[in-house]
């Protein structure tokens, strides 16, 4: 009889043990089988932004801990980076961004300017195992003149989520065909073949508002900016007259 209530018990231990693992393992799955999430929100306003990035690459594991992730940002002609600013950041240890270009001009206007990509190295949260972040500041390039809106819509483009790990965490569904092949780091410019992963935009495309002139404004402008040089002049070349003190230093020949 003692026999049979322990196969009785272990019986019962044994599906207790099945439905737990049943119960449990879809969301396993769905936690191991869900690609990295990308959140971007944009601060401030008119025509000097900052955007923030955030990354969860979703695991648990702490060995990702050991990964690099990068944002490959694709900026529209309408903006650009400021590379002294950028420069003053790193110093600062601020940021890490990696410029895709040789120069940019930082004055021409967004008709006369072109695309640029940069490279941003992201920077784990303390908070939070899987969670990298970073920040970019950015400019808007001044816009030809309209017939009526004040105002002009900048798509940000999709970035790109480069992986460097020693293992794969991602699931093979969200890892692209080809690797791209970048810096290893802003430090290290060996050429490092990052895995591009395909992700879930948690907020929608972000779009800019950028104010713009009025095409009817222009003879009230350039008259305004004329009569402003003109006065400006006149009081520094009266004040130079007045005040101050000039020596002629006569040449001999």
């Amino acid at each position: 009889m003692s026999q049979w209530r322990t196969n009785a018990l272990l019986q019962m231990g044994t599906f207790s043990i099945w439905i737990i693992f049943f119960c449990c393992m879809p969301a396993c799955m769905y936690a191991q089988n869900t690609c990295p999430e990308i959140m971007q929100h944009l601060l401030k306003d008119g025509f000097h932004r900052e955007l923030l990035i955030r990354v969860n690459l979703g695991t648990a594991d702490e060995a990702i801990g050991s990964c690099m992730v990068a944002i490959k940002v694709h900026l529209p002609k309408g903006l650009y980076v400021d590379p002294y600013e950028l420069t003053s950041l790193q110093k600062h240890n601020a940021t890490e961004v990696l410029m895709l270009v040789d120069n940019i001009d930082l004055e021409v206007p967004e008709y006369l300017a072109t695309e640029l990509s940069i490279l941003i190295y992201m920077r784990p949260e303390s908070e939070c195992i899987s969670c990298f972040r970073a920040s970019l500041p950015l400019h808007s390039r001044y816009h030809r003149p309209a017939e009526s809106d004040e105002s002009i819509s900048v798509v940000l483009k999709s970035p790109e989520i480069l992986l460097l790990c020693p293992k794969y965490f991602t699931p093979v569904e969200c890892l692209k065909e080809t690797k791209i092949e970048a810096p290893c780091s802003l430090t290290n410019r060996h050429t490092c073949h990052w895995d591009s992963v395909e992700f879930k935009a948690v907020n929608k495309k972000l779009k800019l508002q950028i104010p713009v002139g009025l095409k009817h404004h222009l003879s009230l402008v350039c008259m305004v900016t004329l009569v402003s040089t003109i006065l400006c002049s006149s009081f520094i070349l009266s004040a130079l007259c007045k005040h101050g003190h000039f020596s002629f230093v006569q040449s001999t020949l």
